[in-house]
């Protein structure tokens, strides 16, 4: 069983997090610039973080807009959508 790289917490690192609910594109902004991908009421919020700081900051936006987490994905880089 081949184990992944675990992510250090001051790496930059690109993720995917997908939620319930339906975000347009003028939310970009407030989640530090990441691509938003809203369809058939679940939308996927997807792009580079500094560190985990950064990505428990945008958690933190996500649960005070009562957006259900459905999934957070860490990207290889050079991995293809």
């Amino acid at each position: 069983m081949e184990m992944s790289k675990p992510i250090g917490l001051t790496q930059a690192a690109e993720y995917e997090i997908r939620v319930r609910g339906e975000l347009d594109a003028r939310w970009q902004a407030w989640f530090e610039g990441m691509t938003i991908t809203a369809s058939d009421d679940e939308t996927i919020i997807r792009g580079t973080l500094a560190d985990q700081a950064a990505l428990h900051s945008l958690l933190m936006r996500i649960r005070d807009l009562g957006l259900p987490l459905i999934a957070v994905n860490s990207i290889e880089t050079g991995e293809s959508i």
